[in-house]
C-alpha cells in the first residue's frame, strides 16, 4: 500500500516537473523563437553625420553598421532625452523578405502585417503585435562625447 502511495506520488510530480520544464524551453517571451540569434557590437558617435541630424530633426535614426544585428537597429532619442535600441527583425513573426522594421511618423511599423508599437517606448499598440515588443539592447551613453556603445 505504501509503494503504491509513493509511485503515485513519484509519477505525480514527475509529471508536473516534465509539463513546467516543457512549457519553460518553448516559451519565449522576448521574442519569436525563430528570432535571429545574431551577435550585437556596435560602438559609433551619435555627434557624427547622419546620426545628429536625424535625432535632432526627427529623434531616431537607423543604425545599419557591421554587427548590428541582421537588419540593423532604430535608435530613439525619446522628448526626455531617454534612449531605446531597438533591432528591426519583427518580434512577432519569423524573418522574411517583408518584416524589416521600419519607422513612420511616430511608430514603427512591421510592412507584412502592420503591427505597430509607440516609437519612444516600443509598447504595442495593436493586436498584430501579439503583446511582444521589439527586441531591445542594452547600450553605454557618454552624452558629453556622443559616444555609444550598443551590445546584446
Amino acid at each position: 500500500m505504501k509503494i503504491k502511495k509513493n509511485i503515485s506520488l513519484f509519477t505525480l510530480i514527475l509529471t508536473f516537473s516534465f509539463l513546467t520544464f516543457n512549457n519553460s524551453c518553448s516559451e519565449r517571451n522576448e521574442t519569436v523563437n525563430c528570432f535571429p540569434n545574431t551577435l550585437v557590437s556596435v560602438n559609433t558617435n551619435l555627434n557624427l553625420q547622419p546620426y545628429i541630424n536625424d535625432l535632432q530633426q526627427k529623434g531616431w535614426t537607423y543604425i545599419d553598421e557591421q554587427q548590428a544585428g541582421t537588419r540593423g537597429l532604430i535608435l530613439v532619442k525619446n522628448l526626455n532625452g531617454q534612449i531605446f535600441v531597438f533591432d528591426r527583425n519583427a518580434p512577432h513573426i519569423c524573418p522574411g523578405s517583408d518584416t524589416t522594421l521600419e519607422v513612420n511618423n511616430q511608430k514603427i511599423v512591421c510592412p507584412k502585417d502592420g503591427a505597430e508599437w509607440i516609437m519612444s517606448s516600443g509598447q504595442p499598440l495593436n493586436d498584430q503585435t501579439k503583446g511582444v515588443s521589439p527586441k531591445r539592447y542594452m547600450f553605454d551613453y557618454n552624452p558629453s562625447t556622443g559616444q555609444i556603445s550598443v551590445y546584446n
